[in-house]
């Protein structure tokens, strides 16, 4: 529970811890930014690392720096991080995918026709829907191993995976950047964080709830 606490704690203030690391460590802060983008949206099992939030501080703190925490390295490197995770969440899933299919020739348990479904809509709807989920905390993590699994042709998916990441990179990092240290904005910052977690969310909230009310009505 301890732990737990740190970790909300963490999230709600991610501005202060994240202005710590870049006291104690410099230029290594880059750096440390690159592996919890990676984790993010690279790893199935991280999905509750901060990402909207990250990387609006990051531009914000970036603002304030005098330079020593320079907007475009912050840009480039979370771009970066974004998009090779994506695309080792994607590989790693098209790896899964092909064992599935291999084990499911010899299993009565696997769905080939529910496989198929999910491939031809990856390869319909997979652009928008990799548009779509770079907005949402932990469906970023695991819409690119679905993509994967799902067999989605690479390179269609690499292309609505870039525009998705230069979208949500540049967005948030500037966003920090112009308006995040408004006194407004830094006096309310913990309550923004939260929000835009809440608003990144909703659409899932949205769908649960729209399934349940159809469940019910069936």
């Amino acid at each position: 529970m301890e732990l737990l606490t740190q970790f909300i704690d963490i999230v709600l203030h991610v501005d202060k811890y994240l202005a710590i690391l870049l006291a104690q460590y410099g230029n290594w802060i880059y750096g440390i930014l690159f592996v919890i983008v990676f984790c993010e949206t690279g790893l199935v099992v991280t999905p509750f690392l901060p990402g909207d939030s990250l990387l609006f501080v990051a531009g914000a703190l970036a603002a304030t720096s005098g330079g020593s925490f320079d907007i475009g390295i912050v840009i480039g490197v979370l771009l970066a991080a974004a998009v090779l995770g994506d695309n080792t969440n994607y590989w790693v899933g098209r790896w899964a995918g092909k064992r599935i299919l291999a084990w499911g020739e010899t299993s009565r348990f696997f769905n080939r026709k529910a496989f198929d479904v999910t491939h031809a809509y990856y390869e319909t709807h997979g652009g928008k829907t990799m548009l779509v989920a770079r907005f949402m905390p932990f469906v970023r993590t695991f819409a690119p191993f679905v993509a994967g699994v799902a067999n989605m042709s690479y390179v269609r998916y690499f292309l609505f995976d870039l525009c998705g990441a230069v979208l949500w990179v540049f967005a948030l990092c500037l966003a920090g950047y112009w308006f995040g240290n408004l006194p407004w904005v830094k006096e309310n910052l913990s309550f923004i964080v939260f929000g835009t977690i809440g608003l990144s969310l909703a659409p899932l909230a949205w769908a649960w709830l729209r399934q349940r009310l159809a469940a019910k009505v069936s």
